[in-house]
């Protein structure tokens, strides 16, 4: 899993006053706006003792508070109020959590997870079918089974579509993927590849007065997560922005953004997302029985025909991106005792800023080093304000 990106976390429809939690990289998050309608986006992790923020109530000034002790935390995750204090008691300055630089944009919301500075940080994509009028947005998501780069690259791997989805999309009479090139940048790749359809069916089968031999289909991806199919049908453009969130290394949250400029009327929306989870449920029993579950980091660990070649680029840019550090590995990985052994701590930009406090609030494994030479298993001493 890649940290310092922009992610795509949740629908902006689905964000409210009341307070949210969602999960990416292994970490939970809660999410809710301030009165100005602003998303907060905090670590949903208590730093008294773990309390889940999402669990708790708005407070105050666009704060929240834990559920658990009644800890007041603001929109930046400074604690703002500690009820068990007598008067007169300060708050410590580490008594804080994460709080992650926020962007809404093309119907998401999307968090910052990582401590870069804002002039360093990776761009978030353009999608300019969402400001488009001739476009018809749905939302689509599902839960899959696997590790999100199996699925990230299922999107981008032309040649398992006659045989996956040779009743959607895909013509198994004619498997063959003509070579494509890729354009694309630091961040992004795409490539526009020939592909033999099938007859459409149903409502499209019925005003689709044209079959022709081939489709263009413009494959792409952006990193970390997003991969981008856009399919120009007979009657239209059908686009769609596939958002693979790591819920964690065994399992994935696809969120879909689908754009058609055909059949704009809501009446066609139960169509739209019908087709979307059709193809979704073909390629889910795929990649969750796919072996080894995770993606090799070694190219030669697997073999790469010309067609992979989308696929070939992103883990030649991932492998860049894993020896510049920003791989989430066991250094970002707490332990604890409970039911749910393990969480993931994403550093935030306040870290970054406040070397002092860089691991003040982070919860660290049973038994392992902490700072000042204490064990966790020691007591701690208070700090005051």
């Amino acid at each position: 899993m890649l940290k310092n990106f922009w992610y795509a976390v949740e629908f902006a429809h689905a964000v409210t006053r009341a307070p949210r939690r969602v999960t990416c990289l292994g970490q939970d998050f809660v999410l809710y706006r301030r009165r100005d309608g602003r998303v907060v986006c905090l670590s949903d992790l208590c730093v008294h003792r773990g309390g889940a923020l999402s669990m708790g109530r708005l407070v105050g000034d666009d704060g929240i508070a834990c559920p658990y002790h009644g800890w007041e935390y603001a929109p930046d995750g400074a604690c703002t109020k500690i009820p068990a204090n007598p008067d007169g008691r300060g708050i410590p300055r580490k008594a804080r959590v994460d709080s992650y630089p926020v962007r809404e944009e093309y119907g998401m919301v999307w968090a910052f997870l990582g401590d870069l500075p804002e002039e360093e940080r990776p761009p978030i994509p353009h999608f300019p079918q969402h400001d488009d009028p001739s476009f018809r947005a749905v939302y689509f998501e599902m839960e899959i089974a696997a590790n999100y780069e199996r699925t990230f690259e299922n999107v981008v791997d032309a040649a398992h579509t006659p045989f996956v989805h040779g009743t959607s999309f895909g013509n198994p009479d004619r498997p063959q993927i003509p070579d494509f090139e890729i354009t694309g940048d630091d961040w992004s790749a795409e490539a526009d590849i020939l592909l033999s359809p099938p007859p459409p069916k149903g409502l499209w089968g019925l005003l689709s007065r044209t079959r022709p031999d081939t489709v263009v289909v413009t494959n792409g991806w952006y990193l970390p997560n997003i991969v981008k199919l856009h399919v120009r049908l007979p009657f239209g453009d059908l686009i769609l922005y596939d958002h693979n969130i790591p819920l964690s290394r065994d399992r994935t949250l696809v969120k879909i953004v689908g754009y058609r400029n055909f059949f704009t009327g809501g009446w066609a929306d139960r169509n739209a997302l019908r087709r979307i989870e059709k193809i979704l449920l073909q390629d889910r029993p795929i990649v969750e029985n796919q072996r080894p579950e995770l993606l090799p980091f070694d190219l030669a660990d697997e073999l790469h025909l010309r067609s992979d070649a989308l696929q070939v680029a992103y883990r030649r840019r991932r492998r860049a991106l894993i020896e510049r550090g920003w791989w989430v590995g066991d250094d970002d990985t707490a332990a604890g005792d409970g039911p749910r052994r393990t969480a993931t701590v994403i550093p935030s930009p306040a870290r970054r800023d406040n070397p002092e406090l860089a691991r003040a609030w982070t919860h660290r494994a049973r038994g392992a080093d902490a700072p000042g030479g204490r064990t966790p298993d020691a007591p701690a001493e208070e700090e005051t304000a």
